[in-house]
């Protein structure tokens, strides 16, 4: 089975990406589909419905999503393959930029809106930096030179990746990407399944629910505004 883990900001376009590339490959692969969010999702039910494939959804509650997908990989692996699945996609809720949910022995995609301004794709970091293909949405309302720019600060952060431009409601260039998947390699060994890079720390008094302002009033990793980046107050 191939796994899929696509990524990605709120409304780039990640479920019209999602849904060109099950369009393409449904007719020669068996296509499961889980989706990760925090409070509310339909697209699995959307999916489901418009396609017959099997897609499920969960939510990640108190805890940021990419560290529930972590949590939950091994299930929607075991699950995927349960329903016959040749290929498992599974799409981010992308709330935080900072994260990545890429994983060893997957085809990681990134979807980006052309219309989020030119600085965008400098702002998400390992997001763009460990995904292998970033999908570029919505190239029908910018100009040609604002297309070439964006491109340009995708290339600064992530030299060596592809580039996918397309307008995904319409499915053009996505060849391009159906194509890769159709070359991307299968999971050899789920037991060995990792993440690319190091998520961040979820490690502070604010994560277990205490509200007031000012890291003297934390503990665990803190930050200030001056001074040491991070450091570390009380037991």
């Amino acid at each position: 089975m191939k796994l899929i883990v696509i990524a990605g900001p709120p409304s780039a376009g990640k479920t019209a990406v999602v849904r060109q590339i099950v369009r393409n490959l449904r007719a020669t692969a068996a296509i499961a589909y889980l989706k990760i969010d925090v409070v509310r999702a339909f697209e699995d039910e959307e999916l489901k419905e418009e396609f017959g494939i099997p897609a499920r959804k969960v939510y990640s509650g108190d805890l940021c999503p990419d560290h529930a997908g972590i949590m939950v990989m091994r299930d929607a692996i075991a699950w995927a393959a349960g329903e016959g699945a040749d290929i498992l996609i599974v799409e981010s809720a992308g709330l935080c930029l900072r994260c990545s949910p890429y994983l060893t022995q997957s085809l990681g995609i990134v979807v980006i809106s052309a219309v989020s301004g030119t600085h965008a794709p400098l702002k998400m970091g390992p997001m763009i930096a460990l995904a292998d293909v970033a999908v570029v949405t919505r190239i029908d309302l910018v100009s040609q030179a604002e297309k070439e720019v964006f491109r340009e600060r995708i290339l600064e952060v992530a030299p060596g990746i592809e580039i996918v431009e397309t307008n995904a409601l319409q499915g053009t260039g996505m060849r391009y990407l159906i194509r890769r998947i159709e070359e991307a390699g299968e999971i050899e060994d789920e037991n060995t399944i990792e993440v690319r890079g190091v998520p961040p720390l979820g490690v502070c008094t604010i994560c277990v629910g205490k509200k007031e302002i000012g890291w003297q009033r934390h503990f665990g990793v803190v930050r200030k505004l001056d001074g040491a980046d991070w450091i570390f107050r009380g037991d």
